[in-house]
């Protein structure tokens, strides 16, 4: 049995519950829930005092899963995933199956396949997308790693996951690119 496994069946009951937990991703610690669930959604952006406008992305475990939420999976897509040294948080059109606070004006949404053992432990117990945002106030510093994370935000959530909280290493975010119709590539983050 994995040392994380109570804490997954833990933080997916409270994120079903419509919750929201404080857990470890492939990049920095996020805040997240059920992508499904717009209430729970809402409280994200509510405990993150930010604006409805800026979209959050969510992440899945599998390449399969892409297709549920993605109707047209651009062929690139799968190619920069397998060359991205770093994760890759991919944006993609016509994004379904999300709340729909997580979709942009267009109807797009960011999504990432993460390879880290415990989100996608996390992501596949949860049978879906869960959100990930960083554990910050908007406008704030990203934290590093959990001893960064403010009060404020730990007090907001309904679950904190133990798993990696004494890290120390300094976390790397996503690179961002949208994908989007007619084979236009535009790179966000690098």
């Amino acid at each position: 049995m994995k040392p994380y496994a109570d804490e997954i069946k833990h933080a997916v009951q409270v994120m079903r519950d419509g919750g929201i937990i404080l857990y470890p991703t492939d990049t920095i610690w996020g805040i997240g829930c059920d992508a499904s669930n717009s209430d729970a959604v809402r409280r994200i952006l509510s405990l993150k005092h930010r604006d409805d406008g800026k979209s959050m992305l969510s992440l899945i475990d599998s390449d399969a899963k892409l297709g549920y939420y993605v109707p047209e999976i651009p062929d690139l897509a799968y190619d920069l995933m397998d060359m991205s040294e770093k994760p890759l948080t991919i944006i993609y059109d016509n994004v379904r199956h999300l709340a729909p606070e997580l979709l942009a004006g267009d109807g797009s949404a960011g999504i990432r396949v993460t390879r880290e053992e415990f989100s996608r432990e996390l992501c596949a117990r949860m049978g879906g997308a869960v959100v990930s945002t960083s554990a910050n106030v908007s406008g704030e510093p990203t934290p590093q790693n959990f001893s960064e994370i403010s009060e404020e935000i730990k007090r907001g959530v309904d679950y904190i996951v133990k798993y990696r909280r004494s890290e120390t290493i300094r976390s790397v975010v996503s690179a961002i690119i949208k994908l989007g119709a007619g084979g236009l590539v535009k790179i966000i983050r690098e």
